[in-house]
């Protein structure tokens, strides 16, 4: 056999106290080759080598080297593992019981703070795909009075009985005057009514010499929303379930429609609106409306986006699209 170097020395090397003490996994701490599982290194070393002693004399090898035995082995890894299991369930059971005293004390200190001690249910609010809905901070929409985003007073009427948004308008010191179409705007808002049984979100319309209309959601982060059809998609996904998309099977359809709405807004001569506006009938097809049988906030966004552009009159229209207005503004109202 191949002789094994020894790899330690024979020092007196003194553990430290804080780890864990591993068994003793040598043949010199098999209780049957040595007679006691604490019985001396020599001892145990000599009987289980026994069988190699005339081989070490006769070829001179170094005393400590031994051949492996086998059996001897076997048997300390029984005993090893059956003293192993014992002593993991033990340390389970300490863990367990220490587990039930922190569950008791966390108990007083809860009691002693006043904290409810029920289970966290599951809400409404989870179902919006699975995402926890937070409280809304108020929102701020910086828009021309050439631009008015009439989609705010489409939504609030169209959500009269669903939610509630309470638009409170100012005007920035860059406007000296608003004019006639932006205080009629004004006026509609007020007349619809608060209810405040509703669940509602806070807007405030500010009056400001800008070149895009935009909203900030974030009252710490300046970080804009820009383009009314991007607001409505924002407003769509805080609003009632009822015109949330992202889990209709429509979905893509609904984003489409929006994206034409907003190239319709920024085309520049009237070939290219007209252009959009037969895209528009493409997409609406035989439907009563474009999110299919029922109103969406896509329809909010084709019907905004047509009273702002007063170059689009009735006969750039298609008759499926003149039909789809009269349906549409029984709802939003304008």
């Amino acid at each position: 056999m191949y002789e094994l170097k020894t790899l330690l020395p024979q020092f007196d090397i003194k553990l430290p106290t804080c780890m864990y003490h591993l068994k003793n996994v040598s043949l010199a701490a098999d209780p049957l080759a040595s007679g006691s599982s604490t019985s001396a290194p020599t001892s145990a070393s000599t009987s289980s080598c026994k069988l190699e002693a005339n081989w070490i004399s006769k070829t001179g090898q170094n005393a400590a080297t031994c051949a492996l035995d086998l059996d001897s082995l076997g048997r300390q890894i029984q005993r090893l593992l059956k003293d192993d299991t014992a002593s993991v369930a033990a340390r389970q059971e300490k863990v367990l019981k220490q587990l039930e005293e922190l569950k008791a004390q966390l108990g007083q200190i809860r009691a002693g703070l006043g904290v409810c001690g029920k289970t966290f249910q599951h809400t409404t609010a989870f179902q919006n795909g699975g995402l926890k809905e937070v409280p809304l901070q108020d929102v701020v929409i910086n828009g021309h009075p050439n631009f008015i985003p009439y989609a705010l007073l489409a939504l609030k009427n169209a959500w009269r009985d669903l939610y509630t948004i309470d638009v409170k308008t100012f005007t920035h010191s860059t406007m000296a005057d608003i004019g006639p179409a932006a205080r009629e705007f004004e006026a509609n808002l007020a007349k619809v009514p608060v209810n405040p049984a509703l669940p509602k979100i806070s807007v405030t319309l500010i009056w400001k010499n800008c070149e895009h209309t935009e909203m900030i959601s974030s009252p710490t982060m300046y970080v804009p929303i820009y383009g009314e059809v991007n607001i409505i998609r924002y407003l769509g996904r805080v609003g009632p379930a009822e015109y949330r998309y992202e889990g209709s099977p429509l979905c893509n359809e609904i984003d489409l429609v929006l994206d034409i709405c907003y190239q319709l807004l920024r085309c520049n001569t009237h070939k290219t609106q007209v252009a959009m506006v037969r895209l528009l009938d493409k997409r609406l097809q035989k439907q009563q409306y474009f999110g299919g049988s029922q109103m969406s906030v896509a329809d909010i966004g084709v019907y905004s986006s047509l009273i702002r552009m007063p170059a689009v009159t009735d006969k750039d229209l298609t008759p499926a699209l003149l039909a789809w207005r009269k349906r549409a503004k029984l709802v939003v109202q304008i």
